[in-house]
């Protein structure tokens, strides 16, 4: 793929994609400044940071567009993932959105009352988790499902979201993203290992 700049030469796209960036900069005068300090995890942790900010706020700013809360979509997205009938305890649903109890219910809260999902209490025969019944007075496990309205609302988000998420990296090409996806995988165990 190539361009034409103002002087009228053909440019190939590609130029300059690996040339030296803001963070390369900041690791040489930091290199220069002080050559004491380890200076590696700059150009992965700094761009780390920058690539998470600008797809903070693009998913931010698509989301306002698509008319969707990130959390709800967050909760709605976990039940339907979760495959039929698209139901989940609360304390499954907290775990797989990574927050609180007291998180997960406030969403909940907001999703219930816009129609999004319906919650239901379990009933225990001996011992025996049996299927949610609505109102049932044992609360020991709430179970969130989501509604018709729910499902339909999170495919078509979901699926405006990753088409619009495609096309951020599609500059990439197959072999990068694998590659890059690995990379991070592992960056994230570590990580999460601390």
């Amino acid at each position: 793929m190539s361009s034409t700049d103002r002087s009228g030469e053909t440019q190939d796209a590609t130029a300059g994609r690996d040339a030296p960036d803001a963070i390369d900069q900041i690791q040489n005068e930091w290199a220069r400044i002080r050559p004491d300090l380890p200076l590696r995890s700059i150009g992965v942790i700094t761009r780390i940071w920058r690539i998470a900010k600008l797809l903070s706020d693009d998913r931010r700013q698509t989301m306002n567009e698509l008319g969707v809360e990130p959390a709800v979509r967050d909760l709605l997205a976990n039940l339907r993932r979760s495959g039929e009938p698209y139901r989940l305890r609360v304390s499954e649903l907290a775990v797989r959105c990574r927050v609180s109890n007291s998180a997960i219910t406030q969403r909940v809260a907001r999703a219930e009352a816009a129609g999004l999902v319906r919650s239901s209490r379990s009933v225990s025969v001996d011992g025996a988790r049996s299927m949610p019944v609505a109102g049932a007075k044992d609360q020991r496990a709430v179970w969130i499902e989501l509604t018709p309205q729910g499902k339909d609302l999170v495919d078509s988000t979901v699926e405006k979201l990753l088409t619009h998420e495609d096309n951020l990296v599609e500059g990439l090409g197959e072999e990068d993203i694998a590659t890059l996806s690995t990379i991070l995988r592992r960056l994230l165990r570590l990580l999460e290992q601390g």
